[in-house]
């Protein structure tokens, strides 16, 4: 099994071996030089984007800076839009669906350390030597989902489709669909409902309706 299969299959991983070493650095690369354009240069900046993540849906868009730790474990959607400081350590994988929109500072981490001292420092592999492990867990984000800035979002969790989740919010755990969720640690507030249309709200709608 290769370091990345060990990554997928939820097993200790070495960060630090040569195979995974190659794939971060080439996103890093890649991120790097899509953090140097403007933001009209979209053409090129689109390009950069499809050759960082795993796949990418049509009308994507990223503020920049950005940062994916691998990019080639990340699935993104259609419709997509991340404001300044999207920060991806994909070492899991990471799914997000259509439609979605992250304000400034959204982070989604997905490598899991041991709690003990000593083994977040070295551990004995199965040949005896030590080596510095870690693991991961992946990351799933529905459709329509609108994540506030300064969300992190933990490994091993699910945010169903048409969540709003509140700004400076820590999720460790799954969100089901429709919820308006925020704290740390992140908690449901309440359903989201038709109540919340802006057609409820005409002082704010300004003669806008929903389509």
């Amino acid at each position: 099994m290769t370091e990345e299969e060990k990554i997928f299959a939820g097993q200790l991983f070495c960060p630090g071996h040569p195979e995974l070493k190659a794939l971060k650095l080439r996103s890093h690369n890649l991120c790097a030089l899509y953090n140097r354009l403007f933001e009209d240069e979209e053409e090129a900046r689109e390009a950069l984007l499809k050759k960082i993540v795993g796949s990418l849906g049509e009308g994507a868009r990223m503020q920049g800076p950005i940062f994916f730790h691998y990019g080639s474990h990340t699935s993104i959607g259609k419709a997509f839009f991340a404001n300044y400081n999207l920060t991806v350590q994909d070492d899991g994988r990471v799914t997000i669906g259509d439609h979605c929109d992250f304000g400034p500072n959204v982070t989604i981490v997905t490598p899991v350390h041991p709690m003990l001292p000593k083994e977040r420092e070295l551990m004995r592999g199965p040949d005896g030597k030590p080596v510095r492990l870690c693991y991961a867990k992946p990351v799933t984000i529905g459709n329509n989902v609108w994540l506030g800035a300064n969300v992190v979002v933990c490994g091993g969790v699910t945010i169903g489709d048409g969540c709003v989740i509140g700004a400076g919010s820590v999720v460790v755990k799954d969100i089901p669909p429709m919820s308006f969720a925020a704290g740390n640690p992140c908690r449901v507030i309440r359903p989201i409902t038709q109540e919340d249309s802006m057609a409820n709200f005409p002082e704010i709608a300004a003669g806008n309706t929903p389509l």
